[in-house]
């Protein structure tokens, strides 16, 4: 139950990352935009056929490559999930690759269903199947101004921060990598103790065999000869 219940996070942010995902593809046209507070968060329904912040490899075959390189990734976070868990590493550390294996999931059912079931791989795919375009929606521009125009190289240009719009699958990987690089000390430690440990054990036994008389043959007294008898005169 240990193990599995990693895996159980994992699939609740799944549930939630699709259920999302498929709410404003249902709800929503393409491009719409929806203000939830304010100015500075925003639901902005976009699709993403390539990476995060829009990233894609610009040949026919780079989406395929993009979604065999997602499902292999997905295995291996899920493998790594499953050995980590097994040998009791910092429950910390799985919380978090448990968020990264959902988020990963979540972005591999896109790229490799969504081109069938909602019909939104890019013009001219070789095929449907594996060329989903993944759903982005979370929009967060805090601020947004003009740069004064005495500014070097930037005058008079817009700027806009935060400008990316991404997925809860996305945002699920970011919490569980942010996490881990900022505790990574704290959830690697415990590996570092068990070897200080051991070794303060062994040192330990080791005295206690001196003090009650037992020494290691290494580190015993060489033997002396004993003397032979003088021989006796003739």
């Amino acid at each position: 139950m240990k193990v599995y219940k990693y895996f159980m996070i994992a699939l609740i942010v799944i549930i939630i990352d699709q259920t999302t995902k498929l709410l404003v593809h249902e709800h929503m046209y393409l491009h719409q935009e929806i203000n939830v507070l304010g100015d500075w968060f925003r639901l902005h329904y976009l699709l993403n056929p390539g990476m995060a912040f829009g990233i894609r490899w610009n040949n026919e075959f780079g989406k395929l490559a993009l979604t065999v390189f997602r499902i292999g990734a997905m295995f291996g976070i899920a493998y790594y999930l499953w050995k980590m868990a097994t040998k009791e590493a910092h429950t910390g550390f799985l919380w978090c690759m448990a968020l990264i294996l959902g988020g990963a999931v979540g972005n591999v059912i896109d790229s490799t269903f969504y081109g069938v079931l909602l019909n939104n791989h890019p013009v001219g795919s070789p095929t449907p199947w594996f060329h989903g375009q993944v759903i982005d929606m979370l929009f967060f521009p805090i601020f947004e101004f003009y740069v004064p125009e005495w500014v070097p190289f930037k005058g008079g240009e817009y700027f806009l921060f935060f400008s990316p719009v991404f997925n809860i699958a996305d945002s699920s990987i970011f919490v569980g990598v942010v996490i881990i690089l900022i505790w990574q000390r704290k959830f690697f430690k415990v590996h570092h103790d068990d070897h200080e440990e051991a070794h303060s054990d062994s040192a330990a036994l080791s005295s206690a065999r001196t003090d009650q008389g037992i020494i290691a043959p290494e580190s015993s007294a060489p033997a002396t000869e004993t003397p032979k008898d003088s021989e006796s005169p003739s």
